[in-house]
């Protein structure tokens, strides 16, 4: 689903521990304690979000490099437990507490299941990482400064709080044309170096420094600069795929981004999809042994050839597009501004039906934007293709 749905997630993640808890046979309020006291005559327990908090850990961390990050916010809870005479604080009510207690413990980490409700589901299924649930100290001083006031009483509670809960802004999409290419020729043109570089790690072996460029796309060539690379039984591997060498010298290598003889091509699109990926060189001491370099990052790229409006939806063409499995993002562009941004899309290929990855629709586009001519950006599994073509929408 959306991103935007994330702007659900306080109240989903009430319900989420409601419906956990209502699963293992508890009468479950939500509200103040003074409030779920009269609610009913039946033995229950209450969840109050006295609190909420943004994470530290988290503040500044974005899902994609060069996209803002998202709220990460802390939730905490009071759980309360009522006798069947609303008391919180008779012997029964204290054995209720206790089993409650007992099941949030056994929760530990809250999932998703099919029994999840579907706005739950669609509000909590973006979230990166499963919701953790840890108990808080709930002393004297927390719950009087909760359970202040004339119509206000005591009642003996545990704190508990959640994280992290993701909230993603429903802000304009941060996206831009790439620095170091021309998009005014026809195709577009390289004009300057990418200018990062990658951290390494010697290891036994070949050992490599960098690679130039770091971003590629299938079929490119580039080089690999390191130490011990001119062995004849040295080969490139692109995140499992053996690449084609086609230069060896001591300090350097050159590579080309495609399968090596008798291996599926790169951009076949079966073998791999775009995407930052562990790039070595490593020598093969046996049919079933070899040693390895370290490792250095390499990107790559998707190739975007073409848009066009079909109907109202936005169809792209090109080489490593992305599957149903990649994390796809479609941006407008106008006037060097971006519109609107898609992560809906319909990628083309399965494991029966090529071909994989050539295709890729983005349904709905006319009824999101407005008539005029757009500049598409695309990114897979957060690598941009350099090409950023233009479409007119009707």
């Amino acid at each position: 689903m959306a991103l935007v749905d994330s702007g659900r997630a306080i109240g989903a993640v009430t319900r989420l521990l409601q419906d956990h808890l209502i699963r293992r046979g508890f009468d479950v309020s939500i509200g103040k304690p003074e409030d779920a006291a009269g609610n009913n005559a039946n033995a229950k327990l209450n969840l109050f979000l006295y609190e909420t908090g943004f994470d530290p850990h988290l503040r500044n961390h974005a899902l994609h490099s060069g996209q803002p990050a998202p709220l990460w916010l802390v939730l905490k809870y009071l759980l309360t437990a009522f006798d069947r005479v609303e008391d919180s604080d008779s012997a029964e009510a204290h054995e209720l507490l206790g089993r409650g207690l007992a099941a949030l413990h056994e929760l530990n980490f809250l999932a998703l299941d099919a029994a999840v409700a579907p706005a739950v589901a669609q509000a909590l299924e973006n979230n990166p990482e499963p919701l953790k649930l840890t108990f808080d100290d709930s002393g004297v001083e927390l719950l009087s400064k909760i359970m202040q006031g004339t119509d206000e009483r005591y009642r003996l509670s545990v704190a508990f709080e959640m994280r992290p809960v993701m909230i993603v802004p429903g802000t304009d999409p941060a996206s831009s044309l790439l620095v170091g290419v021309n998009y005014e020729t026809t195709p577009n043109t390289i004009i300057g170096g990418e200018g990062v570089q990658v951290d390494v790690q010697p290891t036994l072996g070949p050992s490599l420094d960098r690679v130039e460029p770091e971003a590629f796309e299938a079929g490119d060539s580039f080089t690999l600069f390191g130490e011990d690379l001119n062995g004849g039984d040295l080969e490139a591997v692109l995140d499992g795929v053996v690449l084609t060498v086609t230069g060896r010298r001591p300090d350097r290598m050159q590579v080309t981004a495609e399968g090596s003889p008798a291996v599926t091509p790169v951009a076949d699109g079966t073998v791999i999809s775009a995407g930052e990926h562990p790039l070595i060189v490593r020598r093969r001491l046996s049919p079933t042994r070899t040693r390895s370099s370290n490792l250095v990052a390499a990107r790559l790229l998707p190739t975007l050839a073409g848009a066009a409006m079909a109907g109202g939806d936005l169809t792209l063409s090109g080489n490593l597009l992305g599957t149903d499995a990649d994390d796809v993002i479609v941006a407008l562009l106008r006037n060097g501004v971006a519109v609107r941004q898609f992560d809906a899309v319909l990628a083309s290929g399965a494991p029966a039906a090529p071909p994989w990855q050539q295709t890729l629709t983005v349904p709905g586009v006319a009824a999101a934007v407005g008539a005029g001519v757009y500049r598409v950006v695309l990114r897979v599994n957060g690598q941009q293709a350099r090409s950023s073509p233009e479409v007119t929408v009707p």
